[in-house]
């Protein structure tokens, strides 16, 4: 019975040293395994971008992607993205519409579409008492006069330039001084070659300002 029970000890004996070794083991594996596996990327917290209503991108961590955009949407009132971008539009529009005006005092047409009316009327009647080719050209110079001006007035109201039917216009009142100064060196008389050479003059130096201004004065409404 001594020898049986010293047999038993002796094998609990050498079961728990096993036993021990195997734990030990175990955990040195384990150990190991923690030192040589590398450490795992931390994640990054999603950001969300909120617009201001100055126009500023703020960067916020957030869990929902949506978020952000709602916020946005939310920050903003309907309609106002839009009406910015209309405004900017006109306003472009509005610098495009000033840079073909320019800066005469008096619009070309002002005394271009009577002084047109006036030649022309003095041309017909002429022409209805002596049927010569000082009436005749009167007659053509005249309508030339009345035709440009009112195109420039119609090209001014759509907002473009009408630099062409100024020099026009000043090209025929320069054709109109010299014939009448012809006229009035041989003649002498005030009445009409005197006097349509001096308002002929008048005009030349009227359109000529207008030219050299760059153009007709934009409409008030532009001015303001």
């Amino acid at each position: 019975m001594a020898a049986a029970s010293a047999t038993s000890s002796g094998t609990q004996s050498q079961l728990s040293c096993f036993s021990s070794i195997n734990r030990s083991l175990h955990q040195l594996h384990l150990h190991r395994r923690r030192s040589i596996s590398f450490p795992s990327s931390p994640r990054l917290p999603k950001f969300s971008v909120v617009m201001s209503a100055g126009g500023r991108a703020t960067g916020t961590p957030d869990s929902d992607p949506y978020k952000g955009y709602e916020s946005a949407s939310k920050s903003m009132p309907y309609g106002e993205e839009t009406n910015v971008e209309e405004n900017s539009r006109s306003a472009d529009l509005g610098v495009e519409k000033k840079s073909v005006y320019g800066s005469a005092m008096i619009h070309d047409f002002c005394f271009g579409i009577p002084f047109g009316a006036l030649v022309l009327s003095g041309g017909i009647i002429g022409l209805l008492f002596s049927r010569t080719y000082t009436t005749f050209s009167g007659v053509l110079i005249g309508g030339g006069l009345l035709a440009f001006s009112t195109y420039s007035l119609k090209i001014w109201r759509q907002g473009k330039s009408s630099l062409p039917f100024v020099f026009g216009q000043a090209v025929l009142s320069a054709a109109l001084l010299w014939k009448n100064v012809e006229v009035y060196s041989l003649t002498k008389s005030l009445f009409p070659a005197g006097f349509y050479a001096a308002i002929s003059a008048a005009m030349l130096c009227f359109y000529i300002h207008v030219f050299i201004s760059g153009g007709n004065p934009p409409p008030k409404k532009l001015q303001s």
